[in-house]
């Protein structure tokens, strides 16, 4: 029994150095200075990932990311702004890379779906208000018709 204790702890030993490299998979390099650390930060977590589409590259665990990660940190280090580092990106994946896209042209559906819907969905609930509010009106006139004001119902002889 004694002899199995030191292979357990060997083997967690050499398991837990295998999974070391995964612990810090997303970035594991920092930058140089907190300035562009908080400016690469602020970049990754404000595109899109192309292939997971529905998460930052911040979060995004996949290869094209780390690249994209990686042209992002050269990129700030190189000098350029954050102005042309998103123009680089825009130009290369389109405004489907950021994850909040300007008002322009192309992204303006974009933009205006939600209130096109919003309007389409107010004329409708209006529309179909009246149109039972008629129905229930016309079903009112409908009963003054037939009572007399007596107790039941007209009886015709």
């Amino acid at each position: 029994m004694s002899r199995r204790a030191p292979l357990g702890a060997l083997l967690l030993t050499v398991l837990t150095l295998l999974a070391a490299p995964f612990a810090h998979a997303i970035a594991p390099t920092r930058m140089p200075t907190p300035a562009l650390e908080a400016r690469y930060e602020r970049l990754i977590h404000n595109f899109r990932c192309m292939q997971c589409q529905d998460e930052s590259l911040a979060n995004s665990p996949v290869s094209l990311a780390a690249d994209m990660r990686r042209q992002i940190r050269q990129m700030l280090l190189a000098g350029d702004t954050d102005a042309q580092i998103r123009h680089f990106f825009v130009a290369r994946y389109g405004y489907f890379i950021l994850f909040k896209p300007p008002f322009v042209l192309k992204t303006a559906w974009l933009w205006l779906t939600p209130l096109v819907l919003l309007v389409i969905g107010a004329v409708s609930a209006l529309w179909f208000i009246r149109g039972r509010a008629a129905a229930v009106d016309g079903d009112d006139d409908e009963d003054e018709r037939f009572d007399d004001g007596l107790t039941g119902p007209r009886k015709h002889t």
